[in-house]
C-alpha cells in the first residue's frame, strides 16, 4: 500500500515501568516491534526524541514541526505516523496541521496504556494509525485512537483513564476503522495552511489568564510585567490597547486574551440576560440587548414569556437594579439561577368561577291579592302577618 515513515516521540505508548513510575525510554523500533504491519506497508522509524507528553516544549512542536516537512519533501514517502504522548498530542497536531500542505496524510496516535501491559491499546492504535495514514489522502492531519479518526482541528482530550481518549465535542465523528478498512464520514474544512515559521533561539512567552467570577487583575498584572506577548484586554475587553494606558505603549508586553480581567467588577448585559424588574406588574420582563443596555435606538422590547417566573421590577432596568435571574436561550426556554418572592404582600386570589353545572330551580309566580288561587290559600302579606304575631 505504500511507505509509511513513522517518528516516534515518546509518550505513553513508548512508556515502561522503572521502578518508581513509567518513563518514555523506548525506542520508535521497540514501539513497531509490539504492532503487526497492514499489508502491503512497509515502513521507516526516525527517533526524534522520547519525552513524556508533560514535559513537551515549544522547541520539540518546532522540531516536529520541520521534521514532518522534511520527511515529505521525499517524493517516494506516501504518509507519516507520528507516536506521541496523549497529553499535550492535540496541541502538537494542530501545530503541524496549520502548516500542513501536502496532500499526503500525516497521523498522530498514542496509547492510554503502558508498552507491554495486558491488553493495551497501543499496538491496535498504530495498526490504525499505518492503515489510514496509508490509504488516505488530503485530509490534512489526522488523529486516530479506538478505532476512530478525528481530524486535528477541533479534537480534545476528553477521556483522562477511558481508551476512547479524544474527540470532537463540537462536529460528528470524521471516520472509523475496523475489519481492515477505514471509512470516511466526511471531509474536514481546512483554512489556507501557513508558511513554516523561523526557528527562533528563544521562543516568545504568552501566558494564558484566565478570568472567573470575583477574579482581580492580579495574575494579568503579573503575565504583563512578565513580558507575555500576546494582546492585552483592554477597558472594553476586545483586546486593543488603551491610548492612555502606561503599560500600553510601544514595545510593553501583554497576556493572552482570555478574559476581562483588568475590569473584573465590571458586567454588563448580554444579548438574552434577563434582569429583574423593579416596580410594575409581577410576572413581566423582557429581554436586553447589547443596545437596549446602551439606550440606543431600536432596542428589542418584546417580551420574554418565560420571564412570568419573576417577581417585581422596573421596565428596563439593568444589572445595578437587581441581581441577574437567568438566560432566555434558543426556542424562549429559560434557565433560573434563582428565585425571587414579592416585595409586599401576594395578590389577593380571584373570586372562584361560578358553577354552570348547578341545576337552576323554578321560579313560583306570585298571585295578586283578590285573584282567583285555584285552591291554594294567598301568601299573606307582612301586614298581616304582623298582626297575627301581636294578637
Amino acid at each position: 500500500m505504500g511507505r509509511i515513515v513513522v517518528i516516534s516521540t515518546g509518550g505513553t505508548i513508548a512508556s515502561r515501568w522503572q521502578g518508581s513510575g513509567f518513563a518514555a525510554d523506548a525506542d520508535g523500533s521497540e514501539v513497531m516491534a509490539t504492532a503487526p504491519l497492514p499489508e502491503g506497508v512497509t515502513v521507516e522509524v526516525v527517533d526524534l526524541f522520547s519525552v513524556n507528553s508533560p514535559r513537551l516544549t515549544t522547541a520539540h512542536q518546532l522540531t516536529l514541526l520541520r521534521t514532518v516537512h522534511e520527511v515529505l519533501a521525499d517524493p517516494e514517502v506516501d504518509g507519516i505516523v507520528v507516536t506521541h504522548g496523549t497529553d499535550t498530542l492535540e496541541e502538537s497536531a494542530f501545530l503541524v496541521d496549520l502548516h500542513h500542505h501536502d496532500p499526503r496524510t500525516v497521523v498522530f496516535t498514542g496509547s492510554q496504556l503502558p508498552m507491554g501491559t495486558a491488553d493495551g491499546d497501543g499496538p491496535e492504535n498504530l495498526y490504525d494509525a499505518l492503515l489510514t495514514a496509508a490509504s488516505t489522502r488530503g485530509l490534512g492531519v489526522l488523529i486516530t485512537f479506538a478505532g476512530r479518526v478525528h481530524a486535528a482541528r477541533g479534537t480534545v482530550k476528553t477521556q483522562a483513564v477511558a481508551l476512547d481518549a479524544f474527540a470532537d465535542p463540537s462536529k460528528e465523528l470524521l471516520g472509523k476503522i475496523g475489519f481492515g478498512k477505514v471509512t470516511m464520514l466526511r471531509s474536514p474544512r481546512r483554512p489556507e495552511p501557513l508558511a513554516l515559521p523561523a526557528m527562533p533561539e528563544l521562543p516568545p512567552r504568552v501566558d494564558m489568564v484566565m478570568h472567573h467570577a470575583d477574579g482581580d487583575p492580579v495574575l494579568l498584572n503579573a503575565a504583563v510585567e512578565a513580558g507575555g506577548a500576546g494582546d492585552r484586554p483592554d477597558r472594553d475587553g476586545r483586546g486593543e490597547r488603551d491610548p492612555g494606558d502606561r503599560r500600553g505603549g510601544p514595545g510593553g508586553g501583554g497576556a493572552g486574551r482570555a478574559g476581562r480581567a483588568d475590569h473584573a467588577g465590571r458586567r454588563r448585559a448580554g444579548d438574552g440576560d434577563l434582569h429583574p424588574r423593579r416596580g410594575g406588574r409581577p410576572g413581566r420582563g423582557r429581554r436586553r440587548s447589547h443596545r437596549d443596555a446602551a439606550g440606543g435606538a431600536g432596542a428589542d422590547r418584546r417580551p420574554v414569556r418565560a420571564a412570568r417566573l419573576r417577581r417585581g421590577g422596573r421596565a428596563g432596568a439593568g444589572p445595578a437594579a437587581g441581581p441577574f435571574l437567568g438566560r432566555a436561550g434558543p426556542g424562549r426556554r429559560l434557565t433560573l439561577r434563582g428565585r425571587r418572592g414579592f416585595r409586599g404582600a401576594p395578590p389577593s386570589p380571584a373570586p372562584p368561577a361560578p358553577d354552570t353545572h348547578r341545576r337552576a330551580q323554578p321560579v313560583r309566580p306570585t298571585a295578586p291579592p283578590g285573584a282567583a288561587t285555584g285552591g291554594h290559600r294567598p301568601r299573606p302579606d307582612a301586614t298581616a302577618r304582623d298582626a297575627r304575631v301581636r294578637t
